[in-house]
């Protein structure tokens, strides 16, 4: 992902965020704030035809404390025309590889359950439901639930 596919990254984003059920933000941020908040190492955009964005998926850090150094949080967004397709397990896939290469040792991210697409893109991937936070959050006017999925690396120790 690098910064000329801002534009396409970041209305994929917003095509999520207007579906209701991938995030509690309401507006994706400027690219410059989104840039700066991803690691460089792993973030990844999926090309489709004619080298248009079909999806993105980029990872955070969960802390800046060292115990956490392993641990990163995630997002994957699939451009709605092309769904179904198997770019969102694509690029999980990218995201496994690249975080296993760097020593990271679990991928964590929170999930409407109502996204039932994205739960089981994130199961065919190897990831696990570790717990539901009932009411974390308003989300629209309405008190949303997370299902919160995690996968732990089998080859980092």
């Amino acid at each position: 992902m690098e910064a000329g596919h801002a534009e396409q990254v970041l209305d994929i984003y917003q095509a999520g965020i207007d579906e209701g059920n991938a995030t509690f933000e309401t507006r994706a941020p400027k690219w410059e704030v989104f840039d700066a908040a991803k690691l460089d190492a792993h973030r990844f955009v999926a090309l489709g035809a004619a080298g248009a964005v079909a999806g993105w998926v980029a990872a955070s850090p969960v802390s800046d404390r060292c115990a956490y150094a392993g641990v990163v949080e995630h997002s994957v967004y699939v451009n709605p025309a092309v769904r179904g397709r198997g770019v969102a397990r694509a690029l999980l896939g990218a995201l496994i590889a690249s975080t296993e290469s760097a020593g990271i040792w679990t991928i964590q991210s929170g999930i409407f359950p109502e996204n039932a697409a994205s739960l089981a893109a994130h199961t065919k991937a190897g990831f696990r439901v570790v717990g539901v936070r009932e009411r974390i959050g308003r989300h629209q006017g309405s008190w949303r639930d997370v299902v919160l999925v995690e996968r732990r690396s089998s080859v980092v120790n």
